[in-house]
């Protein structure tokens, strides 16, 4: 790192990415563990590379600076990899600012989240400028991106199979050419992932995916696996809540949506697309959100929780004809429901909304890590009249 880099980190703020320390003193145990939190935490949180500057006053920015000798690299990489699993990828430096010398510990961005103290196996984050304990939601989040867990095969143990509809489930065993006896009926329910049988209590449960797909209205249960369709009647803005299994919520989707734009000749397909997307990519980890399809006159706008899977950007996202998946038990099990061949295209599908809107402007892609958001903008009711295309 030079001087010119270092001058612009200091005139930030302190965040998820950046902390400053007036001094630290590694000659006790608790010291050491308190450096290998922050590292940690650093790591696990949501962007890029991250950076600890060690000799600078938080608060007024004050350059104090370090003995380098008691901050050398390979002391505080011993701390660190003795204290952190898996290993954190971390550079350290020492850099002459204002006759002064200042250590910068740079963590660099980790594809192998979530990363654990050793010795307590406690996971950390940092919210704002400070270090805090991982949240459950969020522990089980980083270890889906890398493919530890499946979200969709969770059982819910405060559920019994009794909430699941027998017809749906079968009428998707037919189509894979399966035809259990009654005996045998829950012990292939738990061979496709549909409910987790629990050896311990000997009792069975839907998993998340079973809920979503099999149970008439899972909202019911799952409150947050709905999506909302908000739009405007002159002045009065209408929001709409749609529930049912994914394919019932999606084929009201697509009914309501055809009925309020019935009388535009908007691109209605160009929506539908978005939302299967977001039905199919969202992180049902989140509790707190469910998607949002806004329509107005400026743009339309489907938000669904969840950023884009470890690996993914918006290159691979308009190029890649077969992109890695969030939810690839939902994916498979929607391939063989959807008699509408929906699932077959997306993905590939966000490239054809942009051939739909290239006369008017590019449908638009927000990737928001920090807020764990996924957006897609189209152009609205209004810009596509004004385009002389209604």
């Amino acid at each position: 790192m030079d001087v010119q880099r270092l001058k612009m980190l200091i005139k930030q703020e302190e965040g998820s990415k950046l902390d400053f320390k007036e001094s630290l003193l590694l000659n006790t145990e608790s010291a050491k563990k308190e450096l290998a939190k922050d590292i940690i935490a650093i790591a696990n949180s949501i962007g890029g590379r991250g950076h600890i500057i060690i000799g600078i006053k938080d608060k007024s920015k004050e350059i104090v600076g370090i003995d380098p000798i008691e901050l050398h690299e390979e002391r505080i990489q011993q701390i660190i990899s003795y204290r952190c699993d898996p290993p954190i990828n971390l550079r350290v430096e020492h850099i002459e600012i204002e006759n002064k010398c200042v250590c910068v510990i740079t963590i660099f961005k980790s594809y192998q989240r979530p990363h654990q103290m050793r010795q307590t196996g406690t996971f950390y984050i940092r919210r704002g400028s400070t270090t805090d304990f991982a949240r459950r939601d969020e522990i089980a989040r980083m270890f889906q991106e890398i493919g530890l867990i499946s979200n969709e095969l969770i059982p819910l143990y405060n559920l019994d199979t009794t909430v699941l509809d027998r017809e749906l489930i079968n009428n998707y065993l037919k189509k894979i050419s399966l035809n259990p006896s009654t005996d045998m009926e829950k012990s292939v329910w738990h061979n496709v992932g549909i409910i987790h049988h629990d050896a311990e209590t000997g009792k069975t449960h839907p998993t998340m995916g079973g809920m979503l797909l099999f149970c008439k209205n899972p909202q019911i249960y799952l409150p947050y696996c709905s999506v909302t369709i908000v739009h405007y009647e002159g002045h009065e803005q209408i929001t709409q809540p749609i529930h049912g299994d994914i394919m019932e919520m999606l084929n009201r989707c697509y009914g309501y949506i055809s009925e309020i734009l019935k009388d535009q000749d908007y691109p209605i397909e160009a929506i539908f697309e978005g939302i299967a997307n977001a039905v199919l990519h969202r992180d049902y980890f989140d509790l707190t959100r469910n998607i949002v399809v806004f329509i107005g006159d400026n743009k339309i706008e489907i938000s669904n929780p969840g950023n884009l899977p470890r690996g993914q950007n918006m290159y691979t996202i308009l190029k890649d004809r077969n992109p890695s998946r969030r939810n690839r038990w939902l994916y498979d099990k929607l391939l063989v429901l959807d008699e509408n061949n929906r699932f077959l295209k997306t993905g590939f599908g966000i490239y054809q909304m942009n051939k739909i809107f290239e006369d008017i402007g590019n449908v638009m892609l927000l990737n928001i890590e920090k807020r764990s958001l996924f957006k897609i903008i189209l152009p609205g009711l209004k810009k596509y009249k004004k385009q002389g295309k209604i």
